[in-house]
């Protein structure tokens, strides 16, 4: 063991005081403020994330296989799922990783009732629709069933539309669509659903594929595309890429005229992901200012330690140490703040990130953020990473200024004392 480090393990941060200086315990303080700052941005950017990505990936299809050549005109509007779905199935490598597949199309439509109306996308699928995540956000009533002999009227609203509109379960309202002649269907209200996401509540309800196919005359398995969900999504480009390279395939060895086109849920969604993205930079942002802060208050804390131990540093010289081995000395009694300010820094942090987790004590308004309330998620790995890059800095950012330890001289110290 080195002297140094021997020195400071015996000292006392605060001298030869039983109790800590005010101007020590502020800078505890300080450190201890910083680091919770930092940890509470890391886990509620961290939080906003998971929670906005997770919808977006639970609402719309990780992957959607349409016509290549969709907008050329209407003919090629559309795709045939069939052979979509067999040569899928044909890919037992690529099965493995699919979740569910399903027929899907949207078509533009306007609810009218009595008093009101409003304009909406009518999303028709089929019974390989994945419901999970609906299910779990209904306010009342349930799912429409999409099998082939059920009541292909059976439509989902939200509740922002449901509110608008002064809809309840049990309701039935007019929907017209209007293509080359206006077409109206009678909607059956069997479910409503809140998902606190704009771009769905406001827009989209979902009923049965069959009702667009049949306002549409198309044959049982044609849709605007077909959705495909995985298991894991941490891949989710590399997978788009494999699906149309296999699709590819299986066209020109069925001899199939129709190319299609993969795309993925961040392609789809580029706004929201370029959004999440800024929010990596904020972070940085915040991290790099508490860094700051700390280190300020680090170097005030060594300067007032040094000047405790002015006598100390004389004799230490005269005994024949040198700079650098007093710097150490000083360098490891910093450390003790540090270390009391990561430990308060990660009980105060880690406790009131917890409270927000499970009491949700910060409120949010979910038509700005898309949820009703701060989001909260910390791994383990971002948690450890964290505490040990704030070490890292604090240890750097305490170099510089331990020089001042050199500038000290034997003979001036009894004139200090």
């Amino acid at each position: 063991m080195s002297y140094s480090f021997y020195i400071a393990q015996r000292l006392r941060l605060a001298g030869d005081n039983r109790q800590a200086t005010p101007s020590l315990n502020i800078a505890l303080a300080g450190i201890v403020l910083a680091f919770v700052v930092m940890l509470l941005s890391v886990a509620v950017v961290m939080g906003f994330k998971h929670e906005i990505s997770g919808k977006i990936y639970q609402l719309d299809a990780h992957l959607k296989v349409s016509n290549a050549a969709l907008g050329i005109d209407d003919t090629y509007a559309t795709v045939n799922a069939e052979p979509i779905y067999k040569a899928i199935m044909a890919d037992s490598g690529f099965m493995q990783s699919v979740a569910s597949m399903s027929l899907i199309a949207d078509q533009p439509a306007i609810l009218k009732t009595d008093t009101d109306f409003q304009g909406i996308v009518y999303r028709g699928v089929d019974d390989g629709y994945d419901w999970h995540y609906l299910e779990e956000n209904l306010v009342e009533g349930r799912v429409p069933v999409t099998a082939d002999t059920a009541d292909i009227n059976e439509v989902l609203i939200s509740r922002e539309l449901a509110q608008k509109l002064r809809l309840k379960v049990g309701d039935h309202v007019y929907t017209y669509f209007i293509l080359q002649k206006v077409k109206v269907r009678n909607a059956h209200i069997v479910g409503i659903v809140n998902n606190d996401f704009d771009n769905f509540d406001k827009a989209i309800i979902v009923g049965n594929v069959r009702l667009i196919q049949q306002i549409n005359d198309w044959p049982a398995d044609v849709g605007h595309y077909v959705a495909v969900n995985l298991d894991d999504v941490s891949q989710v480009e590399n997978d788009a890429y494999r699906l149309y390279k296999l699709l590819a395939a299986s066209t020109c060895a069925t001899g199939n005229n129709t190319l299609h086109s993969v795309s993925n849920t961040q392609r789809n969604n580029q706004a929201f992901f370029a959004w999440l993205q800024m929010l990596d930079m904020n972070v940085v942002i915040i991290l790099v200012l508490m860094a700051v802060v700390s280190g300020f208050t680090l170097i005030a804390a060594l300067l007032m330690i040094v000047l405790e131990r002015i006598r100390m540093i004389g004799m230490l010289k005269a005994l024949g140490a040198t700079n650098g081995g007093i710097r150490n000395i000083f360098i490891c009694l910093t450390g003790k703040l540090i270390v009391r300010a990561m430990i308060w820094g990660n009980v105060i942090g880690l406790g009131l990130a917890m409270a927000q987790k499970w009491l949700h004590i910060v409120r949010l308004d979910p038509s700005a953020y898309y949820m009703p309330f701060v989001p909260i998620d910390l791994s383990p790995t971002a948690w450890l990473l964290l505490n040990a890059g704030f070490v890292v800095v604090s240890y750097l950012t305490l170099l510089a200024p331990s020089y001042i330890v050199s500038t000290i001289r034997p003979t001036a110290t009894m004139r200090f004392e």
